[in-house]
């Protein structure tokens, strides 16, 4: 079985595939991603997941290396990063209040032995329950919601915001793991 190389810091994803079993090696990609333009969001999450995998890809020999990247989309379409502070996360979190959103997470797979390459995405909307102010000044103090697009984690106490979700949980964590098991069966890594 060739050797799996997550392209990611992001904890969540390091603890989903932990939690698998998988043997895998941290090496997380240094890209710009302010120069990464795409019409759609399902295209950005893509692009931005396969400019990590490419850049882990290209300092690797014979790995499998795999990225991804995630985004939160309002109705509007508009896309909510990662707040840059307490007010941002607060704003953001009141426009999520009572509203559905979309969360779309793009993963790129890439063999750097033979440049087999997967990339695809897995979309999930949210619901959130109607907050009070109070609520999210308390959810924002206690600092979960500032390495997260969208303000919060469905994973952490960001579970109590949300009424329901259509489709992945996985997703909104930010990593699809069925989908991801999928693909890298394709590449000769079985999760399963």
């Amino acid at each position: 079985m060739p050797q799996l190389v997550l392209a990611s810091q992001s904890p969540r994803r390091q603890e989903l595939l932990r939690t698998l079993g998988v043997d895998f090696t941290v090496i997380p990609a240094d890209v710009d991603e302010s120069g990464i333009q795409e019409e759609n969001p399902e295209g950005l999450a893509e692009a931005l997941a396969y400019a990590k995998a490419r850049w882990v890809a290209d300092r690797v020999f014979d790995a499998v290396v795999v990225a991804a990247d995630t985004i939160v989309l309002l109705d509007s379409g508009e896309v909510l990063g990662k707040p840059r502070g307490r007010e941002e996360a607060v704003e953001m979190l009141s426009r999520l209040s009572g509203q559905g959103h979309r969360v779309v997470t793009g993963v790129a797979i890439i063999n750097s032995g033979t440049g087999q390459t997967k990339v695809f995405h897995e979309t999930t909307r949210v619901v959130f329950r109607t907050l009070s102010r109070e609520e999210i000044e308390r959810y924002v103090a206690t600092g979960e919601p500032f390495d997260k697009a969208g303000a919060y984690g469905i994973q952490g106490k960001g579970s109590l915001l949300v009424e329901r979700i259509e489709g992945c949980y996985f997703n909104v964590v930010g990593f699809p793991l069925a989908k991801v098991g999928q693909a890298l069966a394709e590449f000769g890594i079985f999760l399963l």
